[in-house]
């Protein structure tokens, strides 16, 4: 699917300036408390190398200014790739693409019971998300994902507009730069079960959380410890027939050593 705007987006002033230290950010409420959670376990899956001179953010500025106006939106997630590291002292606000680094990779938003902008091709009075997402950022790949339900909707930037993804044999998406698939789970974590986000590698398998990754570790030692003991029981064992033939040689009046 694609929605092309009723005006050309040529005919827009798009700008890209970095925003203003004064430039009041709209304090908004997290609109869904599970939003943040789904966010962080898509990040603390990625393997270091992806994570490493990366902007990886949640519910923060992406920026652009549109006819001398500045306009930002705050994806649900957001992967920016490479960029310097942050010089200052002071916490990053926003990000502004072309001025301060590269087009994100990757934006998603996670759907709510309520009616948002993730799909909103609006560009007149406010600015919807998809249209700044496609015709303003151009950001290569914009996913939609309703944590209720499960779906998840992947889009690729490809001439004009977005056009929608198929699914592997798996039911993932394959998510080019990343490298990596990208597909729906379902079950327990930080006190919330239900469906997730998550990532697999090119040969389908799951990476792991840092908890999973920990039990994973603790299973491995659990089984070599087993291994462990029951090499011991065997060494015992071969010990004590050694010992009982010796005995019964000697009763025979046989010397076992000689």
């Amino acid at each position: 699917m694609s929605v092309i705007p009723q005006s050309p987006v040529s005919e827009l002033k798009i700008t890209w300036p970095k925003l203003p230290d004064d430039f009041v950010l709209p304090d908004d409420p997290v609109e869904n408390s599970e939003h943040p959670l789904l966010a962080n376990a898509l990040r603390q899956s990625l393997p270091s190398g992806l994570i490493e001179s990366a902007l990886i953010t949640s519910n923060f500025a992406l920026c652009a200014a549109i006819n001398d106006r500045f306009i930002c939106k705050a994806p649900d997630w957001m992967y920016v790739c490479p960029l310097e590291p942050w010089p200052h002292s002071a916490p990053r606000r926003s990000y502004t693409p072309h001025t301060e680094g590269p087009v994100p990779l990757i934006v998603m938003e996670f759907l709510s019971d309520t009616y948002g902008e993730e799909y909103s091709m609006e560009f007149q009075q406010r600015i919807g998300k998809w249209y700044f997402y496609e015709q303003v950022i151009k950001v290569p790949i914009y996913a939609i994902f309703q944590p209720q339900t499960a779906h998840l909707e992947v889009y690729a930037l490809e001439s004009q507009g977005y056009q929608v993804q198929t699914t592997n044999a798996a039911g993932r998406y394959w998510i080019p730069g990343l490298e990596l698939e990208l597909g729906v789970w379902e079950g327990t974590r930080d006190n919330r079960t239900g469906n997730w986000l998550r990532w697999w590698n090119a040969q389908g398998e799951l990476l792991l959380w840092p908890e999973e990754l920990a039990e994973d570790e603790r299973q491995r030692a659990d089984t070599e410890r087993q291994r462990a003991d029951t090499e011991r029981q065997r060494a015992d064992t071969e010990r004590q027939r050694a010992e009982q033939l010796a005995q019964r040689l000697r009763e025979l009046g046989v010397d076992p050593d000689s």
